[in-house]
C-alpha cells in the first residue's frame, strides 16, 4: 500500500514537471513568435524594396543614356522631323496615309453635292451632319 502511495505521488510529480515544462514552453512560444513574426515581415519589406530599387537603377540608367541622346543636335532634327513633322526650309514633306480612300471620298462626295451653296453655314452643317447620318 505505501508503495503504491510512492508511486502515484511520483506520477504526480512528473506530471507535475510536465505540466511545467509545457507552460514555461507555451510562455515562450508566446514570448517569441511576435518578435519572430516582425523579423520575417521586416526581411519580406526589405527584399521588396532591394527589388524596387534595382527597377529604379535600371529605369535611372536608361533615363541617363536618353538624356545623353538629347544632347545629341543631330538626334533632336530627327525627332523633330519624325515626331512633330518638321521640315527645314527648301524642303517638301509629304504624308502617305495607309488604307483605301474610294470609300470615304464617295461618301464625301455624296454629302457635299447634296448641300445647297449660299446657305448660311449653319443650316449647311445641320444638313452635312443629317445628310452623313443616313449613309
Amino acid at each position: 500500500m505505501a508503495r503504491r502511495r510512492k508511486l502515484t505521488f511520483i506520477r504526480r510529480r512528473r506530471s507535475g514537471r510536465a505540466l511545467a515544462l509545457s507552460a514555461i514552453l507555451f510562455f515562450l512560444a508566446l514570448t517569441l513568435a511576435p518578435p519572430i513574426k516582425h523579423y520575417f515581415t521586416q526581411r519580406a519589406q526589405i527584399s521588396a524594396l532591394n527589388a524596387q530599387l534595382l527597377s529604379d537603377n535600371k529605369a535611372l540608367d536608361a533615363a541617363r543614356k536618353e538624356l545623353l541622346l538629347w544632347q545629341d543636335p543631330q538626334y533632336v532634327k530627327s525627332q523633330a522631323r519624325e515626331r512633330l513633322h518638321f521640315v527645314l526650309p527648301g524642303e517638301r514633306q509629304y504624308i502617305v496615309t495607309e488604307g483605301s480612300t474610294t470609300d470615304s471620298t464617295d461618301t464625301t462626295t455624296k454629302v457635299a453635292s447634296a448641300l445647297v451653296d449660299g446657305q448660311p453655314w449653319y443650316i449647311r452643317l445641320i444638313a452635312s451632319i443629317s445628310e452623313s447620318g443616313n449613309k
